[in-house]
């Protein structure tokens, strides 16, 4: 049995329909997995990615963190269908969503807010993930500082590290740590849903103008995370930042504490991308200790 066959019948049995492939399309965009448009019967569409067999986890993660976006009501998440293995390849079937880049940013912005109000007891997730192709640790925690210095921090410097730069890195990390503790000490944030991984590759909105969210690398935690990201590569307008703080206002000391947020996705980048990373990090790290 081919690949397609697979997925078809998986597809199939899930939603307890018949659904035949007869045609894929291609669809660009991401760098980490293969993607597709599969169109079935009477125009039915999803959305395919493909990956090695090894990477079954990557899919099963997102599968579970889309299923929990789901609570977040005025974004239009892709409803996840089934994953598996077939062959040599890993699969994740999605929701077909029709998207265009451009869209009303008041209703994002009200969106993410709305989504932040949803709220756990404590920070992390019940299971790991992915940021990117890196493993993400979510063991939960009930204090904000511990699990952003020992989830977050520590395990990108760990990387950092094994890659040979313990040298370039130790000394100004074991000073930012120290900082660590004045910037996030007293902070005990709501543990609010956070997509975990918010740029502006990551949202669109869908062909009736509502927002959409995808690839997310899901947590509860500190909402000036998601808040942080969004400025680190730009993307967002204005717009979106009022509406976001008419519901949720920015709170003091966020301008400090974003630094420390957005030093965790520059750590990220040096450990997938290279050392071209290394120095914007270097800089992020003496605005926090100077």
């Amino acid at each position: 049995m081919n690949q397609w066959q697979a997925i078809s019948d998986h597809i199939s049995e899930t939603l307890n329909t018949p659904f035949h492939i007869q045609q894929t399309v291609a669809v660009g965009g991401g760098d980490i997995n293969e993607a597709y448009q599969v169109i079935g019967n009477e125009q039915q569409a999803y959305f395919v990615k493909l990956n090695h067999v090894s990477l079954e986890f990557m899919f099963q993660v997102e599968f579970d963190s889309l299923n929990e976006l789901l609570q977040a009501k005025n974004f239009r998440i892709p409803k996840p269908i089934c994953f598996g293995v077939v062959g040599s390849k890993s699969y994740l079937v999605l929701e077909y969503i029709t998207m265009n880049t451009h869209g009303n940013q008041k209703k994002l912005g009200r969106a993410l807010a709305q989504m932040h109000q949803i709220s756990t007891s404590d920070y992390g997730w019940y299971q790991n993930n992915v940021i990117g192709s890196s493993l993400q640790q979510n063991n939960k925690e009930s204090d904000w500082l511990t699990f952003w210095r020992e989830q977050r921090l520590m395990p990108q410097f760990q990387m950092l590290y094994d890659k040979g730069h313990q040298h370039q890195f130790q000394a100004i990390t074991e000073q930012l740590f120290v900082h660590l503790d004045i910037l996030l000490g007293k902070h005990q944030p709501i543990a609010s849903l956070l997509h975990g991984d918010l740029w502006s590759g990551n949202y669109a909105f869908d062909h009736q103008g509502q927002p959409t969210i995808f690839d997310p690398a899901l947590y509860y935690g500190d909402r000036e995370v998601d808040r942080a990201m969004t400025e680190l590569f730009g993307g967002f307008s204005q717009d979106f930042y009022q509406a976001y703080d008419e519901i949720l206002p920015l709170e003091e000391g966020y301008q400090q504490r974003k630094i420390v947020y957005n030093l965790y996705h520059i750590l990220n980048h040096a450990n997938l991308f290279g050392a071209s990373y290394l120095q914007q990090a270097k800089n992020m790290i003496d605005h926090i200790i100077l």
